[in-house]
């Protein structure tokens, strides 16, 4: 069942051009909380292989911008005018500018479905997520608009929920929600956030 779930997924991506199955965890996450909006500027952290990239270019239409940034080159590029994807290291000292720079101001929308590459290694598995998460939480104050929202995947772990806990304080409100285009077995989440505060 699993593998006939993942072919299922995967052969739809293929199908309809998206450039993986994850595409369909924004869809879905987008149908279900209106996250994106015409118009809307967006930064997806930790873009690869871009099919949040290309959903999100979708929701904003012609009239948005979305720029994505990950340590991997999104191949081949993603023709579109609204879409802007470069190779950075979150951690980067001038990242936040060279985003900012892309975006043509703070972002409406902040969305990440980043996750570290998994060893095995539990404690190692769950310092690399930790790492990732505080370079995302570091950007927000910089790249994220007062009023806006965030979308961030969250794997199950101490180090995880207690920056999650962070930042949440941060925003008006929050929720944190699965996606039926998750694999099975997963512990992946996502969190919610909107109305992000001063």
């Amino acid at each position: 069942m699993k593998s006939e779930r993942k072919d299922a997924f995967h052969q739809r991506a293929k199908r309809e051009g998206y450039r993986s199955r994850a595409a369909y965890k924004l869809d879905e996450l987008q149908r279900g909380h209106r996250l994106l909006r015409a118009g809307d500027r967006v930064v997806d952290l930790g873009c690869w292989p871009g099919g949040w990239l290309q959903v999100a270019a979708e929701a904003v239409g012609p009239s948005g911008r979305v720029v994505g940034v990950d340590l991997a080159a999104i191949e081949p590029p993603i023709h579109s005018e609204t879409v802007i994807a470069f190779q950075a290291d979150l951690t980067e000292p001038g990242v936040a500018a060279r985003i900012l720079d892309s975006l043509g101001g703070p972002a409406d929308v902040v969305l990440s479905d980043a996750a570290p590459k998994l060893t095995g290694i539990r404690a190692t598995d769950r310092a690399h997520e930790e790492t990732l998460l505080e370079a995302i939480e570091a950007l927000l104050p910089t790249l994220l608009r007062q009023g806006g929202t965030l979308v961030v995947k969250l794997l199950e772990g101490p180090e995880a929920q207690a920056i999650a806990k962070r930042l949440q304080k941060r925003f008006a409100s929050a929720r944190i929600t699965t996606s039926q285009a998750t694999r099975k077995g997963s512990t992946e989440k996502y969190l919610i956030a909107r109305e992000c505060l001063r």
